[in-house]
């Protein structure tokens, strides 16, 4: 509750950098999340707290820096804009196939190196993020690649990278 009060004090356009901004809003979104299946529980997913008409996503789920705000207008038109591919490791929709969640927030003087690890972390999960059927010769990848293909098309390389060190590693 504290947290959740906290955003709705914050003034997040006083933040100086990329770095804070990212890490506030990941942070947010993240409590956000959690916060609506908290205030809901039980509950069989996130997803079902909306309705056919009236995603999820577009439910008001808090207030920031006065304002109310969904997760779709923290996601779609806050953090995806800032061109960063790898939030899609670090927010959270509070549901068991979701990236994992961080024990520690986000913070501008770590982003970089806590977004990295959430990628590893989130792709050397077979469940999550990455799935190797050598038999097969099948990679299988999160949906979340082809949810937000556009968001990767720059940070490919970055995730090449990372996805050839886990091929190795698991050889």
């Amino acid at each position: 509750d504290r947290l959740v009060q906290s955003l709705e004090a914050s003034d997040p356009d006083r933040l100086a950098s990329r770095d804070a901004k990212l890490a506030f809003w990941i942070n947010a979104y993240n409590i956000l999340a959690i916060d609506l299946v908290r205030r809901n529980h039980p509950v069989d997913g996130i997803r079902s707290l909306g309705g056919l008409l009236s995603p999820v996503w577009k439910r008001e789920v808090g207030r920031i820096g006065g304002r109310m705000r969904t997760l779709e207008e923290i996601e779609h038109r806050i953090l995806r804009p800032m061109g960063e591919p790898r939030i899609h490791a670090a927010i959270v929709c509070a549901s068991l196939s979701c990236p994992p969640l961080r024990r520690e927030p986000y913070r501008a003087e770590d982003l970089d190196a806590q977004l990295a690890d959430n990628v590893r972390r989130w792709l050397a999960d077979p469940r999550k993020g990455m799935r190797i059927d050598r038999p097969a010769k099948t990679l299988w990848l999160s949906p979340i690649f082809e949810w937000f293909e556009e968001d990767f098309t720059e940070g490919v390389a970055t995730f090449g990278l990372v996805l050839t060190i886990l091929i190795g590693l698991r050889q």
